[in-house]
């Protein structure tokens, strides 16, 4: 038998021993008078003398996370998930029921309890415990004895323990949570309606993304889960809701990286009458906004380094950045055959590039990239990468899309959306010969949206927020999986 198979049977014998007493094991509720964290922050400038003379008097619960029996006393701290608290117990002041509780209780369990506060000696803020009511068993042992869990792979595949054992995760999740309420707040006062769309599509739209199949029995049609909003936010605003957003869930087939989940939050916004110039001076607005609610400032530190969110912020065209930081020549950008020589060159696999403007897009990454820190916008795309584009009035296979970039990180694209129905068209047939040819992230023909499309839809400028990366950056974190919950993994056998 196992050291934890061990404790485990020794545990569920110590819950045996509780209903012996006649205690209810997992009871409905236990009224508190104050939250574990609100005790010191109401109570915690008080002395030892003003405690004693006012008599103060707290019900709390939490779960014991420290446990110092001493055969007729102990000492234990509760935790309740944003504070602790520590409790003592003496036999002089329990019933003989509760006494004979606090001897068959363990590190993990809750409870609750009441009592009137004081300090000890070392002048901790203690309850002195007169009651107490049993509320759950802990029937497995806290990780490393409450000193963290450090187990990259078990963190995430058992968040729960992450949070029990890690409070500095706790506080990511808060920060995030923050992030995505300052978002909402912002496009709420700049006029905003917040939708939502369907998750399920039959036809997967709106980016250049292998999607996730699955099927409907009663319709007896294939779907999709959705790679993106886009297209049924841009028919809403054919419908007249020129201003339209929508914070959920987008899914993607494709590989899992340290900036990459299956299953990942995407802000998805569009504005009717402005073009792309003009939705960065918004999402200059937006950000600096979003930083000074879930932070207080509006600087972040991310990797080392600490970022500036203070507009104005840089802008280069993805040509000018290729040729900048890469040192490809501006010539060279218009010859795929050059291109497919440099990346050679330079170890970059282009095995997947099925055009020009995708070898573009992979020499970006790989070589610019990594390198923009500040906040960037990297502007004007080329056409064959941008289905869903308006073309540069001076350049018609360049268009007016932008990328925004900060620590390294993609967190946001936009671009004027094309609405020449038309144009839209040629786009998608396009798109379907590059599918046809072995491209399988290449967008399929929308008919429907095409007709959205010849009822007028007013210049339109759409943008994408990875809500994930932008927890990224706030939270100084390497990997997406520390930002989300409950991330994608492999499985993995369990007893």
């Amino acid at each position: 038998m196992s050291q934890e198979d061990a404790i485990y049977r020794a545990r569920r014998e110590k819950l045996e021993r509780i209903i012996q007493l006649g205690i209810e094991p997992y009871p409905n509720r236990f009224d508190r008078t104050h939250e574990i964290s609100e005790v010191p922050e109401k109570f915690g400038n008080l002395s030892a003398e003003e405690l004693e003379r006012r008599g103060i008097e707290v019900r709390v619960a939490g779960r014991i996370i420290s446990f110092r029996p001493h055969g007729k006393a102990g000492f234990a701290h509760l935790f309740d998930g944003k504070g602790r608290l520590q409790v003592y117990f003496k036999k002089d002041e329990l019933s003989e029921r509760d006494f004979k509780l606090f001897k068959l209780l363990d590190i993990g369990d809750f409870i609750g309890v009441s009592g009137p506060l004081f300090r000890t000696k070392t002048g901790e803020l203690t309850v002195m415990v007169k009651e107490v009511s049993f509320l759950a068993k802990s029937f497995r042992p806290l990780p490393e004895k409450w000193h963290g869990l450090t187990d990259v792979e078990l963190r995430y595949r058992q968040r729960y323990l992450d949070l029990i054992a890690n409070p500095e995760v706790r506080r990511k999740f808060e920060i995030r949570a923050k992030i995505i309420q300052a978002f909402r707040d912002f496009l709420n006062k700049e006029g905003f309606l917040e939708v939502e769309t369907p998750m399920m599509q039959p036809i997967p739209g709106g980016a250049t993304a292998r999607p996730f199949k699955t099927f409907h029995n009663a319709l007896g049609i294939h779907l999709y889960l959705r790679i993106a909003p886009e297209l049924y936010l841009k028919r809403l605003v054919v419908g007249g809701i020129e201003r339209v957003y929508e914070i959920n869930k987008n899914f993607r087939n494709e590989g899992i990286s340290t900036q990459h989940n299956p299953e990942f939050t995407m802000l998805e916004f569009y504005m009717a009458y402005v073009d792309y110039q003009m939705m960065m001076d918004f999402t200059e607005r937006m950000f600096s906004y979003v930083a000074e609610k879930a932070l207080g400032k509006k600087e972040i530190t991310y990797n080392g380094e600490t970022i500036s969110l203070e507009p104005p912020w840089r802008r280069i065209t993805l040509k000018d950045a290729l040729t900048k930081w890469a040192n490809i020549e501006p010539e060279d950008l218009s010859d795929e055959n050059r291109l497919a020589k440099i990346a050679s060159e330079r170890n970059i696999d282009i095995s997947d590039c099925k055009t020009r403007g995708k070898i573009i897009a992979k020499l970006f990454d790989e070589l610019v990239q990594p390198l923009l820190i500040k906040p960037t916008f990297i502007i004007d795309y080329p056409r064959d990468i941008s289905p869903l584009s308006k073309s540069k009035p001076d350049d018609p296979n360049t268009v007016e899309r932008f990328e925004l970039f900060i620590g390294g990180l993609e967190v946001a694209n936009g671009y004027s959306e094309l609405n020449d129905p038309e144009d839209q068209r040629r786009r998608f047939e396009e798109q379907v010969k590059e599918r046809a040819k072995g491209d399988v992230e290449a967008h399929t023909m929308d008919k429907d949206y095409v007709r959205a499309l010849e009822y007028g839809m007013p210049p339109t400028t759409g943008e994408g927020v990875g809500i994930d990366r932008v927890a990224m950056l706030f939270t100084d974190s390497r990997s997406i999986r520390e930002v989300i919950l409950f991330p994608q993994l492999k499985p993995k056998e369990t007893d």
